[in-house]
């Protein structure tokens, strides 16, 4: 299972693991994304689940273990951005990223977790952040949010080891999503050069431009191996200077 698997980084996951020959479900909350990817064969089913809540949660999951089977890999993409400067942010911004990052992780893995134990197999992949390892400017909600979800990361595999259970984190860097987008749009709406603004951002990355979804995917697909099986609780760091 894939969360947040309509678009972006979620949507490139899903398609490597499919190509890599996984039964992938997709879950987010709009439909229409979802149904696109699964047309196209990224991605063999899809249910309709805010990752926030723990009952539509349960119930996409029991679906997909209904129609594909046990679920063997969870791969915690759902999330956004909140972006303020800390002297502005208001608590609701924090609660609202660590809703999406830490508890929305939170419910699927507590949801699949037994029934990884019992098989002796499971992996368990968070797409967190270059800012879980370090802060960043103007996002304090976020950066919060990403710190403590790696954090969750190491807890589940500390507490996991042994069993065949893996929980591991990628982080990338800025990548070429709409998250990336939409701010560049709006330099460009304020006069800025596309050129310009998109170089605001790929001047931060070590080799010079955006990171692509796909090679997120890359990374991910890694941790979901056999060949990973002695990685848990470890970051791979994708696109940015290691702290």
């Amino acid at each position: 299972m894939v969360t947040g698997g309509g678009r972006g980084i979620g949507r490139a996951i899903a398609a490597a693991l499919t190509q890599a020959g996984a039964a992938v479900t997709i879950a987010g909350r709009n439909e229409k994304p979802l149904a696109e990817v699964t047309g196209k064969g990224e991605a063999a089913g899809y249910v309709i689940a805010d990752v926030t809540d723990a009952k539509a949660v349960d119930s996409g999951i029991r679906q997909a273990v209904s129609a594909r089977g046990p679920i063997d890999i969870l791969v915690a993409n759902a999330g956004t951005a909140t972006g303020a400067p800390f002297a502005k942010a208001k608590p609701e911004q924090f609660r609202d990223m660590f809703e999406q990052h830490v508890i929305g992780m939170l419910h699927p893995a507590q949801a699949v977790l037994g029934s990884m134990i019992e098989r002796g197999f499971g992996r368990i992949v968070a797409v967190a952040s270059i800012v879980s390892l370090r802060a960043a400017p103007n996002v304090s909600p976020y950066v919060t949010a990403k710190h403590a979800m790696l954090g969750l990361v190491r807890s589940i595999a500390l507490e996991t080891a042994g069993t065949g259970v893996t929980a591991n984190a990628v982080c990338p860097g800025y990548v070429d999503t709409d998250l990336i987008r939409t701010p560049i749009e709006k330099m460009v709406g304020q006069g800025m050069s596309r050129e310009d603004a998109t170089a605001r951002f790929s001047s931060r990355v070590p080799i010079g431009r955006l990171i692509k979804p796909e090679e997120v995917a890359e990374a991910v697909l890694y941790f979901c191996s056999p060949r990973a099986a002695v990685a848990t609780g470890t970051t791979l760091v994708i696109g940015a200077d290691a702290p």
